[in-house]
């Protein structure tokens, strides 16, 4: 069995989550945070556009979650599953929380920071580096996004 297939399960929650985002031209994004037992603690979706909060992207609002399901801010142990490559925001939140492990879906090439245009979560001079696994069920993950595209695309 090749590494990813133990997180599909865990990406088929993340996009089920995705499909949550409001209708109000929120992106489709959605994560999961699973505990040391490998059960979800956090569930977040992209709120932006519904909350009016820049910070609530889908990786923020799971983090929050398993926060309060653990009862503290570190999450060792932990593993953040994502549609979508993390952003700076993102990507230094799970650094700050201690995420043993963040697998991510699509990649972000406009503003993904881990790995493709930047790749924070590497960077030698942190205290915390997780263990990244890019790319599962990335194909789904993607077509989330190009239909929301797609269908949000401005004629004229």
């Amino acid at each position: 069995m090749l590494v990813h297939e133990r997180y599909v399960e865990a990406m088929r929650h993340a996009i089920e989550e995705a499909m949550r985002a409001p209708p109000t031209g929120d992106i489709p994004v959605g994560a999961v945070v699973l505990g040391s037992t490998g059960h979800i603690i956090g569930r977040g979706h992209n709120e932006r556009e519904a909350l009016a909060d820049p910070t609530a992207h889908a990786e923020m609002i799971a983090l929050r979650q398993a926060a309060g399901s653990v009862g503290e801010w570190r999450l060792g142990g932990c593993t953040l599953v994502v549609t979508l490559e993390p952003c700076t925001m993102c990507a230094g939140a799970l650094i700050q929380a201690r995420i043993d492990r963040l697998i991510f879906g699509a990649v972000d090439e406009k503003a993904g920071a881990v790995g493709s245009l930047w790749d924070v979560v590497r960077d030698r001079r942190l205290n915390h580096r997780p263990e990244v696994i890019g790319g599962v069920l990335a194909d789904e993950c993607g077509e989330l996004l190009i239909n929301f595209f797609r269908d949000h695309r401005v004629v004229g």
